[in-house]
């Protein structure tokens, strides 16, 4: 009940106070040197998700000063649906395996928020299934690719609420936060709003994925 009631407040962010963030505009096709990747939360509104992906790309522009951008919001249905995160999963990895084809010295960040931390976990590797609207591994992302990953950016992921992280190759590059109290990370949570206030790490996590670019 704690986890529909959270869901339910996220969906209705939308249509509050937090309207007034700027939102990047999506691109997947240019060549920049650095590609934002970003899975929005369940049912959150915004291009990139207005709580988590736009907060996190205005921040890496402002840190990222050197370095040009572009961004792409996995295309995935961020539902309640037993197949929704491994739509996510396979999206992800085929973008990047696109991308990664076509601009061979581009490097990207990934960054997920509560459904959205799931499609991340699994397309590097670390599955989701058994969390919170998550799912098995459809796809992961090349052993090619993998050293052009340089941050992965995770917000409310569900999978900590079963004692899981990501470990092995990722991990160093992963930065991963949840919120006191948050019910969708933290088994035994029970703030419903801790898992609506993950903007305010944007500034963090930007100056993470800059030490690591």
């Amino acid at each position: 009940m704690r986890i529909r009631l959270c869901l339910a407040a996220l969906s209705l962010a939308g249509g509050a106070g937090l309207a007034t963030l700027s939102a990047p505009a999506a691109s997947a096709a240019t060549c920049s040197d650095i590609d934002v990747v970003a899975a929005r939360g369940t049912f959150e509104p915004g291009t990139l998700g207005l709580i988590v992906g736009d907060p996190v790309f205005s921040a890496l522009q402002k840190k990222l000063t050197g370095k040009t951008l572009s961004s792409y919001a996995v295309n995935y249905p961020a539902d309640l649906s037993l197949t929704s995160a491994a739509q996510g999963n396979a999206d992800l990895v085929n973008h990047v395996r696109t991308q990664s084809a076509a601009c061979p010295n581009q490097r990207y960040i990934l960054v997920g928020y509560s459904q959205g931390a799931n499609v991340v976990d699994n397309s590097i590797g670390i599955s989701s299934a058994g969390a919170v609207v998550g799912s098995p591994i459809v796809a992961t992302l090349p052993t090619a690719v993998e050293p052009r990953v340089a941050a992965v950016l995770l917000f409310g992921n569900p999978i900590r609420a079963l004692g899981k992280s990501v470990t092995g190759t990722y991990q160093s590059r992963t930065i991963d936060f949840c919120a006191t109290g948050d019910p969708v990370c933290e088994n035994g949570g029970d703030d419903v709003l801790a898992h609506l206030g993950y903007t305010a790490d944007a500034g963090a996590a930007a100056t993470f994925a800059a030490g690591k670019v």
